[in-house]
């Protein structure tokens, strides 16, 4: 039976490679030695996305990393990010409907293989780049929800793990994350956001047209190409 001694100085970090992670990564890798996740889940940029999490974990000298597989939700479907029949919408960042990127539930599939790790290695907090105020507006990245699903945690885990979810940029906006990535040298350069290429991103999708709206509010130039900067030049 595995009985870890608890390590309050040890962080899983939740690593999508997307830039809100990497943020939320470099703010976790202030007080805390890092291990860091990263979830296969069947999306449309699977293998760009997993380079940006190694790329990333370099960076960050993370030797600790985990990569699971969550198939299921590509199985499951209900999404454009997993179902190919289900186009990927052109971002319409003032709709108040979550839209087809929303994968059903995914966070919590996802934080319970974090929380199932860090209760091996010991590790007392959980840190996910949840953002809610400026998200596409998915129900699993609410506050609420993480409040509940710590509550969760504490009924289902040993007496004593003490793990918690912390979500250090759920308040903030993108332009407020690229300034805080910018403040702590976060490697805002290797991220990906796209939602549906991996060569190039397209710029148009929700993911592609918060990032570019929060960059241009923060007044800092967007290291990554996008498709349609190039059909104008």
């Amino acid at each position: 039976m595995i009985n870890p001694a608890k390590n309050t100085s040890l962080a899983v970090v939740l690593v999508s490679g997307g830039m809100d992670s990497c943020v939320t990564a470099g703010i976790a890798a202030q007080d805390h030695e890092l291990a860091m996740l990263h979830v296969n889940y069947g999306q449309r940029t699977e293998r760009r996305e997993l380079k940006a999490f190694e790329d990333i974990a370099r960076f960050y000298g993370v030797s600790r990393r985990l990569v699971v597989s969550l198939d299921h939700l590509k199985v499951i479907g209900g999404s454009s990010l997993t179902d190919g029949s289900i186009p990927v919408r052109d971002a319409d960042l003032s709709s108040p409907e979550i839209p087809t990127s929303y994968v059903p539930f995914r966070n919590a599939s996802m934080l319970a293989a974090a929380v199932s790790w860090a209760e091996v290695l010991g590790a007392s907090s959980i840190f996910i780049g949840a953002v809610e105020e400026d998200s596409s507006g998915y129900p699993d990245c609410r506050s609420e929800f993480f409040e509940a699903f710590n509550a969760v945690i504490r009924s289902g885990t040993r007496p004593g793990s003490g793990i918690t979810v912390l979500t250090p940029v759920i308040g903030s906006t993108k332009a407020d994350i690229v300034r805080t990535g910018m403040a702590i040298s976060a490697p805002l350069h290797l991220t990906w956001s796209c939602y549906r290429r991996e060569d190039i991103a397209c710029g148009t999708c929700d993911s592609c047209a918060l990032r570019l709206r929060g960059f241009q509010t923060a007044g800092v130039q967007d290291p990554l190409l996008y498709a349609q900067h190039l059909e104008h030049t």
